[in-house]
């Protein structure tokens, strides 16, 4: 048996940069992926923490990530959450490659948001379904909540996927936000550590902590701004509060996978009332069918779906010297 090529966490931040990981998601949605297909992640306990099994299928390919989570890791030393990804062949199950999970949850975690986050500035711009590439649909004046590598790694890719005007950096230890608004002032981005309180001046507000409870005020928030909250999961946990989410628009991933973990819309209605009140998907944002009404914040809510890794994964793979399936 030959040996399972196995693709680094340096080789994957190489292989897909964020402007390439948002169009492999983004061209998933239009050739037809449907997230609402996703296997529920399952969770198993642990003595130092719990497994985190997320598997899923695409047109070529199956995979499983297979993450742990093991709270008291960062007092000694080790990375809270760490993990592998094992891509298998979809017809045969044949294993083709395995890569380092954290890295993917890295790269696929902000391509997801960045995408939202430029479909949300086209639908608001009139321009619903198109790629907002043009003048006059930069992310503007971004506030990020958050101080973590997660929160870094979502900056880059905003900045290079839809380019941002002036940074805030938003967090509970001012130390590490002056840390991380030096760096992205030091890229040629105008930054500045600030409070919760400048989010009622910023064009995009982007959620990244994992706080359990909200971040900052909803009723702050601008009526023409989008916001994006990503970095807690589970209905225990929300970093948006019920004013912003009963304001805005609401696009989620998925349906399902929304009124199964998404805290930050539980508390604002219950799932049957979000279920009549309507909530728009990922999907139908990027093909098109996200129509807005002015005067309304955009609220995007994620908690992160096995098809994102899937399709990322496969990406890499392709590009890491694997074979690339015939299109259909």
């Amino acid at each position: 048996m030959s040996t399972l090529p196995y693709v680094d966490a340096a080789a994957m931040a190489r292989l897909a940069p964020p402007k390439l990981a948002v169009a492999a998601l983004e061209d998933a949605l239009r050739g037809g992926l449907d997230p609402e297909l996703d296997s529920p992640r399952l969770f198993a306990p642990l003595e130092a923490g719990e497994f985190l099994l997320m598997p899923a299928q695409s047109a070529h390919y199956a995979g499983i990530k297979v993450a742990t989570v093991a709270p008291g890791n960062p007092a000694k030393g080790h990375p809270k959450i760490q993990g592998t990804y094992l891509l298998l062949d979809r017809e045969t199950l044949t294993p083709l490659a395995a890569m380092d999970g954290a890295e993917l949850t890295l790269i696929r975690t902000p391509a997801v948001t960045t995408l939202a986050i430029k479909h949300l500035l086209a639908a608001r711009a009139g321009r619903a379904g198109t790629v907002p590439t043009g003048a006059g649909l930069s992310a503007g004046n971004v506030a990020v909540l958050g101080t973590s590598l997660q929160a870094d790694r979502h900056i880059a890719a905003l900045h290079s996927v839809c380019g941002i005007e002036a940074l805030t950096v938003i967090g509970r230890r001012a130390g590490a936000a002056g840390e991380l608004a030096r760096k992205w002032a030091g890229l040629g981005i105008p930054a500045r550590v600030g409070t919760p309180g400048d989010v009622a001046g910023a064009d995009v507000v982007v959620c990244a902590t994992s706080s359990a409870v909200p971040v900052f005020d909803g009723t702050l928030v601008r009526d023409d701004a989008v916001v994006a909250a990503i970095g807690s999961h589970g209905l225990d946990a929300h970093e948006v509060d019920p004013t912003l989410a009963r304001r805005a628009a609401v696009v989620v991933e998925g349906r399902a996978s929304a009124l199964r973990e998404a805290g930050d819309l539980i508390p604002a209605r219950s799932a049957a009332e979000w279920e009549q009140a309507g909530l728009a998907t990922l999907s139908e944002l990027v093909n098109g069918h996200f129509d807005p009404a002015p005067g309304t914040p955009l609220l995007y809510t994620g908690v992160g779906m096995s098809w994102e890794d899937i399709v990322v994964a496969g990406r890499v793979y392709e590009l890491f010297g694997g074979s690339t399936p015939p299109v259909n």
